[in-house]
């Protein structure tokens, strides 16, 4: 397994992070154990979750697991989204914050969060608050570093301002959907993350599974695929479908499966420091362990390049905002 800076910190983490918002839904509590067993033994020790996922079901199940791993696993987990109707149910308060994690903390069964992540922008909440208010969390021991997601490029830059501003703990990682059907981190994010030393966490490294291989133009979507029962939608575009294409025909010539050289891509970026591919069983994580293994060539670079410049001006893939 590669091994990355968590943004300019000095702590480690696994360029293949386990995304884990299949486990406790989609994946039933044996085969989440089964998944994450496997993902430690390969050296995965990134594992990212959110107090959304499953409405808790993805803590809950880690928390099950996490005990007697705690100090051989990076635990990072969210807070931000809506998890129910109340005005003080969603944003990045000093209130909804401190509730959330504490949940978190419960589910987890541990007493500390490696990476606190804030999991979308808050226009509603000074930020001021909102950072003053992980950094009391990270002098209290109960968060080690704090993160951002779904952040803008001009949101970030707010906000490590304000860091700078306050003398308070500053964001280290943003966490953004980012893929080959997904470069629009590229427009400005990466060069951002570069001059300030953020660390970018990439999710929907496949673009929810249409960079596995699995949906052809012309043939139905597998019967156990989200794409059987999304008809109409992002799995049936002819565009997305021929950069799946393009990234089969790279696979075929490097001797991979089409996951990995899209993994791989990702995890050859110096500006990714973990790629985060979800796992709804043990079959699938082991098709993606295989990724740390491939260095892409010039050429395959440079056809993958070619292939998804497209998608550097496209709307991104994935993005959660409050609305």
């Amino acid at each position: 397994m590669i091994y990355r800076r968590l943004g300019k910190t000095g702590f480690q983490v696994s360029a293949l992070g386990l995304g884990t918002n299949a486990l406790g839904a989609r994946a039933d509590e044996q085969a989440s154990h089964r998944i994450l067993d496997r993902a430690l033994e390969a050296g995965i020790t990134l594992i990212d979750t959110a107090n959304t996922y499953g409405r808790g079901a993805s803590e809950t199940v880690i928390g099950q697991w996490i005990p007697p791993h705690r100090q051989e696993v990076a635990l990072a987990t969210k807070a931000a989204l809506p998890v129910g109707p109340g005005a003080n149910d969603r944003g990045a308060s000093r209130y909804h914050l401190v509730r959330e994690l504490e949940g978190s903390l419960r589910r987890l069964r541990t007493d500390y969060i490696d990476l606190y992540q804030v999991h979308t922008f808050d226009a509603d909440t000074p930020l001021d608050e909102t950072l003053e208010t992980l950094d009391a969390l990270v002098r209290d021991g109960k968060v080690r570093y704090v993160g951002a997601s779904n952040y803008r490029a001009w949101e970030l830059m707010k906000a490590l301002s304000v860091s700078e501003r306050l003398h308070v703990v500053p964001f280290v990682t943003n966490q953004v959907s980012y893929s080959l059907a997904d470069r629009t981190p590229e427009r400005e994010l990466n060069a951002l993350a570069r001059d300030q030393g953020i660390g970018i966490i990439a999710y929907y490294p496949l673009a929810s599974g249409i960079l596995t291989g699995k949906y052809r133009a012309g043939e139905a979507a597998p019967q156990d695929s989200r794409g059987a029962t999304r008809s109409g939608d992002r799995y049936q575009d002819p565009g997305l479908l021929a950069l799946a294409g393009a990234v089969r025909a790279v696979a075929d010539d490097v001797g991979a499966t089409t996951s990995q050289v899209a993994l791989a891509w990702l995890m050859q970026n110096p500006v990714v420091c973990s790629a985060i591919a979800g796992a709804r069983t043990p079959e699938q994580l082991e098709e993606n362990l295989g990724a740390a293994a491939i260095t892409l060539g010039d050429k395959a670079l440079s056809d993958l390049d070619a292939a998804s410049a497209p998608y550097k001006a496209r709307e991104p893939f994935s993005e959660a905002r409050l609305d």
